[in-house]
C-alpha cells in the first residue's frame, strides 16, 4: 500500500474535528473528546499517521491510559492500521517495565518483589501503631495511603497537607500517619514494592540518573496519553519524567468526565495544558456518535447545570446518531415498586429482541444491587454484578447473617423485629451516623440494608419474629445464583466509567444517594464534592446508546419504614413540565402520587434558602430556623398514631415516622395537595390515613374539619 493511500485510509469516517487531530503536526497536542466523540479511533490513527509520515518510528511511542482493557484496545486498532512494535500500556505496566530494565544498574541487586496487595502489612503496622484491624479498616487506610502516595505526600506532611484540604480520613491524622509510616518501613526492611512504588521509583530514575534517563529518552521519542483528566500528580510526574524538556505528548480528555479526585485525579493538568504548552494544537471532538440526539441532550442539560465549570470543560455534545425514544422519568412510592418496574421494562426490552448483555442497571452505591438482583431472579432474568460481588456473597452480609442466625432464640418481646436486627448488627459495625466514604461505609450501607429489609419484612408479615426473618433472608440468599453468562449487567456508575450499552437504566435518584449523604455533610469541601456527583450522573447518562432510563423512589419499602427520601437535584429542570413526574401544570393532575412533584429546587418557607437533607425536606425548613409547631396537634396526631398503630399492630413509624408527624404539625396542611406536598406521604398513606389526619387539623380550627373537604378533593383526583 503506498504512502498516499494508507493517509487516505487513516483519514476514512473522521469528521473535520477528528481529521485535524489526526494530522495535527508532530509537537504538543490537546483533544478535549467528549463523551461517544470517537477518541481512540482518534488518536490511534494520530499514532498511525506519525508512524506513516516518518515522524517517529512505531517503537519509539508509548501510549499510556488507565486499565488494561482500553490498553488492549489500543494495541488491537493500532495492529489493524498496520502499526507494529508500538507500546501501549497503562501508566504501572510501563513504569514496571522499564523499572526492571534499569533496576540492575540502578540498585544492583536482584530486583525486589512486587506486593500482591497491602492489607497484610497495612494490618501489622495497624497492629503496632494502636489502630483498628478489621478488615473495613483495614481497606480504608490502604486506600488512604493509596491517595497519599499518588498526590506526593509523605508520612510526615500527611497531617498538615489532609488538614490543609479539609480531607475526610479513616482515623484520627496522627493515627493514620503511623500506619502510613510503619507500613513503609515494613516494606522496605522486606525489600518489598507496591504498584505506587512502580511510579515513585520510576520518577525518581530517571530524574537522578541522567545515563538513564538519557538511554530511555532515545528509546522513546513520542507519548500519548488517554483519560487525561484522571491522571494523578504522581502520574504527572512520571510524565514530566519521561519527556524530560521534549514536547512531542498529545493528551486526550474530558474534565466533564473527572469523577476520581477522592483518588489523587486531577482535571488540571488537562485544563492547563494550553499554559504549560502555549503553541499546542487544541482540538474539540463534540459529535457524539455513541447516544441518540434524545440522550446527548439531556446528557447536556446535566453537565451545563454544573457550577464553576473552566473554559477546557464546556463542551457540548452534538448527537450524529438517528432520532430515539425519550428518557423515560418515573418516580414510586418504594424501591420494590421501583425495581419491579425496571425489570417490567426490560422483560419488554429482551422480547423486542435487545441482548441481555446490552442492558445495564446502575446505582450509586453496592448496597443498591440487593433489591436488583432479587427482582431479576423473581423474573428468572440472568444478570451479572459488574466491579462488586453479589448481595449476600460480601462478607459483612455472611457476618450478619451469622450473627443473626446465632441469636435465632432471643425473644423481641416489647422491641420491633427492625430494632432488634438493628441492636445485633451494631455490634459488627452498624451505627447510628454513617461512617465517611471508603469500605466502613460500604459496610454500613449493607448493614443498613439488612435493616431496612427488615422492616419491609415486619411491614408485610403479622407477629414476623427473627426466625422467621432469617429464613427469609436464607431464601432470598439461596434464589440469587444467577448464570455469570449472557446478562443483565448491575454495576456502580463508577465501575460503568469507559463501558456503553443499548439500554441504561440508572435508579436510586434520590438526594443522599447521588449526590451521596457525605457530600452534602461536609462542610469543608461539598460544593466541589457535589460537583463531582453532577459528573458521575453525567457519566451514566453518556452510558446509553438509545434507551435510558432515570427513576427513584420515596421510602425503601411500602411499609412506610425509614426515612423519606427526595428526588436528586441534579433531576431538576430535566423532566418535562408535563410529565407526569413533575408539577401538574395549571391544576391538571393524573392522581393523587403527582401532587408531591416539586419542579423547583426546595426552598426553606421560612427563609427562602435552599433545603439540604431529607428531614429538612419534609418539614419544609431549614434546621437553624425556628420551628412554629403546633404543640396541640403534634400530641392529638401522637394520640391519633398510637391507637391506629395498635389497630394495625404495627409498629408506630409504620404509620407514619416522627419527622412526618412534626412537618404536618407544622405545615398544617388542610387540603389534599397540601398534605401530599409533604415528603414521604403518597397515594398509599392518603388513601389510609388522609382522612383522618386532615379531620385532625381542622379538629384546630373554626370549621371543625369537614368529612366532604376530603372527598371533594379526592373526586378531583379521578
Amino acid at each position: 500500500m503506498g504512502d498516499s493511500e494508507h493517509a487516505n485510509r487513516l483519514s476514512e469516517g473522521l469528521d473535520p474535528e477528528q481529521r485535524e487531530a489526526v494530522h495535527a503536526p508532530r509537537g504538543p497536542v490537546c483533544v478535549l473528546a467528549g463523551a461517544g466523540t470517537g477518541k481512540t479511533r482518534t488518536i490511534t490513527r494520530r499514532i498511525a499517521h506519525l508512524v506513516n509520515n516518518g515522524h517517529v518510528a512505531a517503537g519509539q511511542v508509548l501510549a499510556v491510559t488507565f486499565t488494561a482493557r482500553a490498553a488492549g484496545e489500543m494495541r488491537t486498532r493500532l495492529r489493524a492500521l498496520g502499526v507494529q512494535g508500538a507500546q501501549a500500556r497503562t501508566f504501572h505496566a510501563a513504569a514496571l517495565r522499564q523499572l526492571r530494565y534499569f533496576w540492575p544498574r540502578v540498585v544492583g541487586d536482584a530486583p525486589w518483589e512486587l506486593l500482591d496487595g497491602k492489607l497484610r502489612l497495612v494490618g501489622q503496622a495497624a497492629q503496632r501503631a494502636g489502630a483498628p484491624t478489621d478488615r473495613e479498616s483495614l481497606r480504608d487506610f490502604a486506600s488512604e495511603i493509596e491517595w497519599a502516595k499518588a498526590s506526593l505526600i509523605t508520612p510526615d506532611d500527611y497531617g498538615t497537607a489532609t488538614a490543609k484540604i479539609g480531607r475526610e480520613i479513616p482515623g484520627p491524622a496522627e493515627q493514620v500517619t503511623a500506619v502510613y509510616a510503619g507500613y513503609e518501613a515494613l516494606k522496605t526492611r522486606a525489600r518489598s514494592l507496591d504498584f505506587d512504588d512502580l511510579l515513585l521509583h520510576t520518577a525518581a530514575v530517571l530524574e537522578e540518573h541522567h545515563d538513564v534517563a538519557g538511554e530511555f529518552r532515545e528509546r522513546y521519542r513520542c507519548f500519548v496519553v488517554d483519560e487525561y483528566q484522571d491522571v494523578t500528580p504522581l502520574q504527572q510526574r512520571v510524565l514530566d519524567a519521561w519527556l524530560g524538556n521534549r514536547d512531542d505528548l498529545t493528551v486526550v480528555g474530558d474534565a466533564n468526565q473527572t469523577i476520581y479526585s477522592f483518588a489523587g485525579a486531577s482535571p488540571r493538568p488537562l485544563l492547563d495544558f494550553s499554559k504549560r504548552f502555549p503553541e499546542a494544537v487544541v482540538v474539540r471532538l463534540e459529535r457524539d456518535y455513541r447516544s441518540t440526539p434524545q440522550v446527548v441532550a439531556l446528557a447536556n442539560k446535566v453537565i451545563g447545570a454544573a457550577r464553576g465549570r473552566p473554559a477546557g470543560s464546556r463542551l457540548q455534545l452534538i448527537g450524529q446518531r438517528p432520532d430515539g425514544p425519550q428518557p423515560h422519568f418515573a418516580e414510586f412510592d418504594d424501591e420494590n415498586a421501583e425495581a419491579r418496574a425496571v425489570v417490567r421494562r426490560i422483560r419488554k426490552l429482551l422480547d423486542a429482541g435487545v441482548s441481555a448483555s446490552e442492558i445495564a442497571v446502575l446505582y450509586r452505591v453496592n448496597a443498591q444491587s440487593e433489591v436488583y438482583e432479587q427482582a431479576l431472579t423473581e423474573a428468572e432474568i440472568p444478570y451479572q454484578v459488574r466491579g462488586g460481588e453479589r448481595f449476600f456473597h460480601r462478607p459483612e452480609v455472611r457476618q450478619a447473617m451469622h450473627v443473626l442466625r446465632s441469636n435465632g432464640e432471643l425473644e423481641i418481646g416489647a422491641n420491633t423485629l427492625p430494632d432488634v436486627v438493628r441492636k445485633l448488627l451494631s455490634t459488627i459495625g452498624l451505627t447510628d451516623e454513617p461512617p465517611t466514604g471508603g469500605a466502613m461505609r460500604e459496610k454500613w450501607e449493607s448493614l443498613l440494608a439488612l435493616v431496612e429489609l427488615a422492616e419491609e419484612f415486619a411491614a408485610a408479615v403479622e407477629d414476623a419474629d427473627l426466625p422467621r426473618f432469617v429464613g427469609e433472608l436464607v431464601l432470598r440468599a439461596e434464589a440469587q445464583h444467577p448464570p455469570t453468562v449472557e446478562g443483565v449487567t448491575l454495576a456502580s456508575l463508577h465501575a460503568a466509567k469507559g463501558l456503553e450499552w443499548d439500554a441504561v437504566f440508572l435508579v436510586g435518584l434520590t438526594e443522599g444517594t447521588l449526590p451521596i449523604q457525605h457530600v452534602l455533610s461536609d462542610s469543608s469541601g461539598g460544593s466541589e464534592g457535589i460537583e463531582e456527583e453532577r459528573r458521575l450522573f453525567y457519566v451514566g447518562v453518556t452510558r446509553a446508546r438509545e434507551h435510558l432510563w432515570l427513576s427513584w423512589a420515596l421510602m425503601r419499602s411500602a411499609g412506610g419504614g425509614g426515612r423519606p427520601r427526595r428526588r436528586s437535584r441534579f433531576l431538576y429542570g430535566l423532566v418535562p413540565d408535563d410529565h407526569p413526574a413533575a408539577l401538574p401544570a395549571k391544576g391538571t393532575v393524573a392522581g393523587a402520587s403527582s401532587l408531591r412533584r416539586d419542579a423547583a429546587k426546595p426552598e426553606c418557607r421560612t427563609c427562602a434558602g435552599p433545603l439540604i437533607g431529607s428531614v429538612a425536606v419534609k418539614l419544609g425548613r431549614c434546621a437553624s430556623c425556628p420551628s412554629d409547631v403546633d404543640e396541640q396537634l403534634l400530641g392529638r396526631l401522637k394520640v391519633w398514631r398510637a391507637d391506629r398503630a395498635k389497630q394495625l399492630k404495627v409498629p408506630a413509624y409504620v404509620v407514619f415516622t416522627d419527622a412526618t408527624l412534626m412537618a404536618i404539625a407544622e405545615q398544617r396542611p388542610t387540603t389534599v395537595a397540601a398534605l401530599v406536598g409533604i415528603s414521604g406521604i403518597g397515594a398509599s398513606k392518603l388513601d389510609k390515613y388522609g382522612s383522618d389526619v386532615l379531620d385532625l387539623v381542622h379538629a384546630g380550627g373554626s370549621d371543625g374539619g369537614s368529612p366532604s373537604l376530603i372527598r371533594a378533593s379526592e373526586d378531583q383526583l379521578e
